[in-house]
């Protein structure tokens, strides 16, 4: 599939998953008060297993090779999960805590902020066949992989 397409079906799949996380935030901040940060980790969570289902069945649909279910996930958390739970409580942190702006605009602005890095991370490890199971980020640097293919291509 196109990179480019693929993109587009990522951010489709990232806007959905960001109005749920905003709601659930929402509210989880109303039970939670002045507990945002444990109210985001949570929501967060909820939005990850929302986006994992979606990107499994449209995003990298394409991609259900041989791995499990099981297998993806576990990748997907530890790549996606942790680039998203982490980015979004240190910048939720700094944007509530010490700029000062409201929370669900805090919100919005972490998850922007991650969604590169999760698109390139999904796209060349979490969901990548399994003959691709190199380091994730060895596409980024210029070190030969192999397309899904099977050929061996330069990043560069």
């Amino acid at each position: 599939m196109n990179t480019l397409l693929r993109w587009g079906k990522f951010n489709l799949v990232g806007a959905m998953g960001m109005g749920l996380q905003l709601t659930v935030l929402a509210l989880f901040n109303r039970w939670m008060a002045g507990r945002y940060l444990y109210a985001s980790a949570a929501a967060l969570e909820l939005t990850l297993l929302h986006n994992f289902m979606w990107h499994l069945h449209y995003t990298w649909r394409d991609r259900r090779d041989d791995s499990t279910r099981l297998r993806q996930f576990v990748r997907f958390h530890l790549s996606n999960g942790l680039v998203s739970m982490l980015g979004n409580l240190a910048l939720m942190r700094l944007l509530v805590h010490e700029v000062r702006l409201p929370l669900l605009l805090s919100n919005a602005i972490a998850i922007l902020c991650c969604s590169v890095a999760n698109f390139c991370i999904g796209n060349n490890w979490a969901f990548a066949t399994s003959h691709v199971d190199s380091l994730p980020y060895a596409s980024f640097a210029g070190f030969p992989h192999e397309r899904h293919d099977g050929s061996r291509a330069n990043a560069s």
